[in-house]
This record gives C-alpha cells, structure tokens and sequence, in this order.
C-alpha cells in the first residue's frame, strides 16, 4: 500500500521526525515539481493557532501561498507531505478545487463537491486497468468475482495506488473495513508495464486532469468505494477464497450514480 510514497520516504531522516525545514529540503530533491495550482513553490509550515481569517485556512493559505499546514509529530500530516511530493499536479488541482468551492460556498456546511473533494484528499485511491470489464466489476461491487475468480487479470491488467493521506494513516495499522474512495482510469498496456516512478507519474497526470475537469468530483458518488484489503498482495488474509465471503466489508452494490472511468488515450 505504501509503494507509491517510497522515492520521498527514502529521502527521510532515518533517525527522528522530519521537521518543516526537512520536508522542504525533501521536496526540492525528491525528482517532482512541487507547486501549487499558482506556480507558486509549496513549503510545508508549522501549524500554529488556529486562523482566524478564512486566507489563513488550510486550504486557502495553500492556494494562495503555496504554504501547506504540518502538524509536529503528525502521521497524518506528514503522508499529506509526501503525497504532495508523489502526486504534485493533481494535489495542486484537488487543492485549487478546495478554495474555489469554498469562495462559492454561502452556507456554514460543505457543499455536496466539497464533500467530494475532502473523501478523496482523505482516502482517495487511484485505479488503472487495461481491461475495462474489471472497472465494471469495481463498479458493480462484485468483489469476490474481481479479486478470487479473476485474480491473475487483477494482477496483469490492474494498479491500484493509495492517495488519501488519511487512507495512508489508517494502513500503519490495517483493519477489515478500510475503504478507499476510488476515480478509476482505463489505460493502455503499457502504462501498467512502467516502472513505478512513471506510474506514480502518469497517474498524477491523469488524476489531475480528472479533477480540472468542473464536472467531476460534483458529489460522493462519483467516487468508487473499495474495500482496500481486498487488493491482491496487500493483505495476508486475501490470500484464501473465503476472506471475501464478509458481507459486512465486501459489500453488495447499491443504487448510485455510474462512477465514470476516462481513457488517458
């Protein structure tokens, strides 16, 4: 599950908690241009009492500063670094995307695209497949057809890649009920076939284009739920036919509007 932030994680401390200077040193070397929807250069800053202007927001001060919130000694914050050094472009796109809806927003609560945006910021996952009939399993939450009976397509014709920060907190202690929020690509062979920093790259390329479009991301719906333990090779358990036979984490499908899934040809 942690595979995509390995080129920034190697880049660690591998003694103590990286501090603010750390992750920025991390940034300017970790091979990615990390910037936000402005151009402007994203420097992660220590986190200090609480704003009390709507700029001096999280995501405000990030769009409009390029200043990214770090909590100390924060998992949580500290995978929202790294996955901006992995998926800088479309972190910048989910970004501007935040401050937009939220100068629109007149109510106290998030709009139906906020809440949108926020599950996959949180827990988003990234889904390549060079077969489209496995994208209409994922739609379909047939999950024991998908990951048991075609398995080996799974493990030829699909990636599967971690987004979410949160997604990323809750895999340091992986339980039955993780689930990702999921935008779903159907890609050429070939894209499956690059070595894994150019797979974290096309897949920021086509994550970020997905969210620069204003129509997606409208609402929840529009994102794939997957129970993330499922996932060939990513947990022990699964490698026995009846780990999918939990109805309570392998849920059946529901009444939803269709989760689309673009070409990146």
């Amino acid at each position: 599950m942690f595979a995509p932030l390995r080129e920034a994680g190697s880049l660690l401390p591998g003694l103590g908690w990286p501090d603010t200077r750390v992750l920025d040193d991390i940034a300017d070397n970790c091979g990615r241009r990390v910037v936000n929807a402005n151009g402007v250069r994203v420097r992660f800053v220590a986190q200090d009492a609480k704003p009390r202007k709507v700029e001096d927001a999280f995501e405000p001060r990030a769009f409009l500063r390029g200043e990214v919130l770090v909590r100390r000694f924060n998992w949580h914050d500290l995978f929202n670094a790294l996955v901006w050094m992995t998926f800088p472009t479309a972190k910048a796109a989910l970004n501007a995307r935040h401050y937009h809806a939220l100068s629109r927003r007149t109510g106290a609560n998030r709009t139906a695209e906020e809440s949108a945006l926020t599950q996959f910021d949180e827990d988003g996952m990234i889904v390549l497949s060079a077969d489209a009939g496995l994208l209409d399993l994922v739609r379909g939450f047939r999950w024991k057809t998908l990951f048991w009976d075609r398995r080996e397509e799974v493990k030829a014709c699909m990636r599967f890649l971690v987004f979410g920060h949160a997604l990323y907190e809750k895999a340091l202690r992986p339980f039955v009920g993780m689930t990702g929020k999921a935008l779903l690509f159907d890609v050429p062979e070939r894209v499956l076939g690059a070595e894994r920093p150019e797979l974290c790259a096309e897949s920021d390329r086509l994550t970020a284009l997905r969210l620069w479009n204003p129509e997606a991301l409208a609402d929840p719906q529009a994102l794939a739920p997957l129970p993330a333990l499922g996932v060939p090779g990513w947990w022990a358990d699964n490698e026995t036919e009846g780990f999918y036979d939990k109805p309570a984490y392998f849920r059946a499908g529901r009444l939803r509007k269709r989760v689309q899934a673009d070409s990146s040809e």
